[in-house]
């Protein structure tokens, strides 16, 4: 848990300094980070807003791995014994969220929601 945490907040000053380079103008965040239990591989979770292709960040995000990975390295290298692969995952929980958020606002208008207890 603690070498999670240790990625995820280094990850996003890896992004905060690189991320203009790989992908422009969209918003990236690291949502989350899942350890193997060996610790040599880091699932980072990434959320992507201001943007209609978002695997397509995800996609650019791969293809700098290696440079990705060499910038966190020299973030947490007095920190872990090893630095982890890493691979990037599009968490669109909040896009799910905001959907359903608006289908029950709609429903409500609509009077499509039934009778309240």
């Amino acid at each position: 848990m603690q070498v999670a945490e240790t990625i995820k907040r280094n990850f996003s000053l890896v992004l905060q300094s690189e991320g203009n380079y790989i992908y422009g103008s969209p918003l990236v965040t690291v949502t989350n980070v899942v350890m193997s239990p060996d610790l040599m591989l880091a699932k980072i979770y990434l959320s992507v807003f201001k943007s209609d292709n978002k695997q397509g960040v995800i996609l650019m995000l791969e293809e700098n791995n290696t440079r990705l990975r060499q910038s966190l390295a020299q973030r947490i290298k007095n920190q872990v014994r090893r630095v982890p692969e890493i691979d990037f995952y599009l968490d669109d929980t909040l896009d799910e969220s905001y959907r359903l958020d608006a289908l029950f606002k709609r429903l409500r208008e609509e009077n499509e929601m039934g009778e309240e207890e």
